[in-house]
């Protein structure tokens, strides 16, 4: 066929066939997409939140790409590794030359890939890691993270306690018990500090404050130290073998509890938590960003239901029915964010979507409370600001678990049911 269409179409009419849409190859963007599809994180959320990156990019090319180009979306595993996500981003960014890097889901990825983005005048968006210390005072131009941030976690579990103390559990807030664990990286040790002040500075008792490392093979001794502090409630942020390992052992030495509070990661994969400890995971809270179909639709922009919709129909084709963890809204909500709000402002307004035009459409972004699936805004704060980059209008829920089913409990406005706490008599960890 090659041989009869050069011999017999005359080559002028050849390169007019070729410049037709038909023909012609369409314009792309490459965009570099990092998280952990393999090892411990995955499970812990990462993978969730790779799936529904994928779904947002995925839609948005079959809908024709953005501004005329089509997304070539470049997927790379960090397998839970800090160093690989490192040799990844190089690779991406110097062999395969993307565009821009986006995604990760680890805090201790995070932070030293947003300096290396940084440092080489490239752009990130970055989905779904929350530690502060990504932007905390370190001046990034070119980093930019509608995700929550660590200090909001550790604020929202203890606002929540005050809140709920007295009425729930019959303990005023400034006899409250709180022990504070954490695996000892970024992402732990960001959220436990914020706990640690933001408890204290409400004036419950902090009686222990504990960091372990998240591939540990033995807790025991961190279940000791509780069972000896006797806490009322026990503030844990943790991946996902580590909050495995934790639970078993707690069980085992009769580790006994009124309520438990987990920070995203591990334990916002309650399906993953359930299959192993079936009924044992009942009541257990998670301070998280929201997942967008727990979230009443009629709250939010109109439109943002029939997506919530779409994503929940997209992720449910690839992981089967159930759950749809908070992290599959994350990666998509975020991806969505980006591709339908900050790369065509670049394209159409700044001239193209390299990191300076990148830079200047993220800062205009102005999208106010309710106009995201996942329920908040996205505003940028400025350069100057100790966390520039940072979307100063994220915000989360405090949500619980109860028979399988996930339930806002916190704010009072949006819930969805009144948090049960302490623990019913006959739990597992009820005193």
């Amino acid at each position: 066929m090659g041989n009869f269409v050069t011999r017999f179409i005359p080559a002028a009419l050849i390169a007019a066939l070729l410049a037709t849409p038909a023909f012609a190859q369409q314009k792309e963007i490459k965009i570099g997409v990092i998280y952990d599809y393999t090892g411990p994180l995955a499970d812990g959320g990462s993978a969730a939140a790779a799936q529904g990156t994928k779904s947002a990019i995925d839609m948005i090319n079959e809908k024709g790409g953005v501004e005329g180009y089509k997304i070539n979306a470049i997927y790379a595993d960090a397998q839970s590794k800090g160093e690989v996500a490192i040799s990844e981003t190089e690779r991406l960014l110097n062999q395969e030359k993307v565009d821009l890097i986006l995604g990760v889901y680890s805090s201790g990825q995070c932070v030293p890939m947003s300096a290396k983005v940084d440092a080489a005048k490239k752009f990130m968006w970055a989905t779904v890691c929350v530690s502060s210390a990504v932007f905390k005072d370190r001046n990034l131009k070119y980093v930019f993270r509608p995700q929550v941030h660590s200090d909001q976690y550790g604020f929202t579990s203890c606002d929540f306690l005050k809140q709920n103390s007295q009425k729930k559990l019959g303990i005023k807030p400034g006899d409250l018990k709180v022990a504070i664990i954490y695996e000892d990286g970024p992402y732990g040790a960001g959220n436990a500090s914020a706990n640690d002040s933001s408890c204290k500075e409400m004036g419950m008792k902090v009686v222990l404050k504990e960091g372990y490392t998240a591939t540990a093979p033995d807790l025991s001794t961190l279940v000791t130290k509780l069972r000896r502090a006797r806490p009322d409630v026990i503030l844990h942020t943790g991946y996902n073998p580590d909050i495995t390992l934790f639970l078993r052992q707690a069980k085992e030495q009769g580790l006994k509890w009124k309520a438990l509070i987990g920070h995203g990661a591990g334990y916002g994969q309650i399906a993953k938590l359930t299959e192993t400890f079936g009924e044992d995971v009942n009541y257990l809270f998670n301070v998280d960003p929201a997942a967008a179909q727990l979230l009443d639709p009629k709250t939010l922009k109109p439109g943002m239901g029939d997506l919530t919709n779409e994503m929940v129909k997209r992720y449910q084709a690839v992981k089967g029915p159930g759950e749809v963890p908070p992290h599959a809204s994350m990666g998509f909500n975020h991806t969505y964010v980006f591709l339908t709000d900050v790369l065509p402002r670049a394209i159409k307004k700044y001239g193209g979507y390299d990191a300076e035009a990148l830079r200047k459409a993220a800062l205009d972004t102005d999208i106010p409370v309710g106009g995201t699936i996942q329920g908040y805004g996205v505003k940028f704060l400025p350069p100057g600001n100790k966390m520039s980059g940072q979307n100063e209008r994220a915000s989360m829920v405090v949500m619980q678990y109860v028979k399988g089913k996930t339930f806002i409990v916190w704010p009072s406005a949006i819930r969805t049911a009144e948090p049960v706490m302490p623990l019913p008599k006959g739990h597992a960890y009820a005193p």
